[in-house]
């Protein structure tokens, strides 16, 4: 309780009301919850007051609880709260993935942890290579249980879950329950409790959100003047590819607006600093691909940019969920280009809102590039996307084709 006064938790969240009492009880869970519900707590306090009533001295490569994590943000994430809160507490804890070098993880098991947080690859790796074995376990969280199978992770899972000792506690979360995640929690879980818990406001509800109807090649032009505006304190602008990803920030540096670029390619540490200068303000805007869409809390974002729209609906609710946390609000900006107009119906599509057209903005009513038949993405959408000069007339010339090449360089 100390701990917690340290953090600031005056009142439990409504998954914490619901979990805590069960889980101390020795219940297993199937949790049905989104990042930002406050699920760190409600499992990890559970576990903490457990081990406690329980003392046992660390043994060697043998955990006694294992938390499993699809992402290495997630995982480190999870590992400080849990630290956080154990800080007086007798428990040695830990966290693997993969990205780095093994050596201080393998140290680290052998002078002995109790609470063990892993993401899937590295921790088989250690077992396979005799770093570790899981005989010991009395609690397992399997957490973002959709996000690992989405990711390819579901062999893995099931090896390490078949690693583990038949009696033990295990906790199961997930933000949605797709098929093949429902058979997997119904496979590990026994006689569990069901906690279904959504934030008290939609993303949808909760983010203001627009979209600007741009051309392509002028999305860079856009993004510099929406970021001119000193109200978007800490924004996020996700990209669909790490290509971009880098070139946007680098394009923001140049023109003097500090950015860091974060995506699957990155080594750890180069991803670690680039989030650790943007949680402390000393980088204004993180590039990133859907890699931090999940799993990556970081306090005061004040705007997500999607400098390009997701082709997955639910990606999109997923990025702009980094902004409005904890209850402050937040806002969404979109550029659409016409070859993406198509993802914006399924965005809206999905959640059942339309976004709010951006007034005022030159780029907001761009006709069709050259060269693109609007048709493939299906009938046109009504209102400002279909203004503009309408198509029509003879084919082009040499000489204007030569031109958009010209124009098209000059924009890359």
């Amino acid at each position: 309780m100390r701990a917690l006064r340290t953090q600031n938790y005056d009142h439990p969240t409504p998954i914490q009301v619901q979990a805590i009492p069960q889980l101390l009880a020795g219940k297993d869970l199937l949790g049905i919850a989104q990042t930002g519900t406050g699920k760190t707590a409600a499992f990890g306090l559970p576990i903490l007051q457990s081990l406690t009533e329980r003392p046992e001295r660390a043994k060697s490569c043998a955990p006694r609880a294992l938390i499993l994590a699809p992402t290495r943000e997630l995982a480190i994430q999870i590992e400080q709260s849990l630290r956080a809160y154990g800080r007086h507490l007798s428990l040695r804890q830990a966290v693997i993935y993969g990205g780095v070098g093994q050596r201080p993880q393998v140290d680290a098991l052998r002078r002995g942890v109790d609470i063990l947080v892993a993401t899937p690859g590295r921790l088989l790796d250690l077992m396979n290579q005799r770093h570790l074995r899981l005989d010991g376990i009395t609690h397992f969280v399997l957490d973002e249980a959709d996000r690992m199978l989405d990711m390819g992770f579901i062999h893995d899972v099931k090896k390490i879950i078949a690693a583990l000792p038949p009696r033990r506690q295990t906790l199961f979360f997930s933000a949605t329950m797709p098929g093949a995640v429902a058979g997997l929690a119904r496979g590990i879980l026994h006689d569990p409790v069901r906690v279904a818990v959504t934030p008290s406001a939609t993303p949808v509800e909760r983010v203001q959100q627009s979209v600007f109807f741009v051309a392509a090649e002028r999305k860079r032009d856009l993004l510099a003047e929406i970021l001119s505006d000193p109200a978007l304190l800490r924004s996020i602008v996700f990209t669909r590819t790490k290509h971009r990803a880098n070139r946007v920030a680098e394009q923001l540096e140049k023109i003097g607006i500090a950015a860091e670029a974060i995506h699957g390619n990155k080594s750890q540490g180069a991803r670690q600093r680039a989030l650790e200068a943007f949680r402390r303000g000393r980088v204004r805007v993180l590039v990133a691909t859907d890699i931090a869409a999940r799993g990556i809390d970081v306090e005061g974002v004040t705007h997500v940019i999607n400098y390009e729209l997701p082709n997955v609906p639910e990606d999109y609710v997923h990025r702009i969920g980094r902004t409005a946390r904890a209850g402050a609000s937040g806002a969404a900006i979109s550029m659409c280009d016409p070859s993406e107009q198509a993802y914006l119906r399924g965005i809206e599509s999905l959640t059942k809102h339309r976004l709010h057209v951006a007034r005022g903005e030159p780029a907001r009513h761009e006709p069709a590039p050259a060269g693109r038949n609007p048709t493939r993405s299906g009938p046109a959408r009504s209102g400002p996307a279909r203004s503009g000069p309408p198509r029509s007339g003879p084919a082009r010339s040499g000489q204007r084709r030569r031109q958009r090449g010209q124009r098209s360089r000059l924009a890359a």
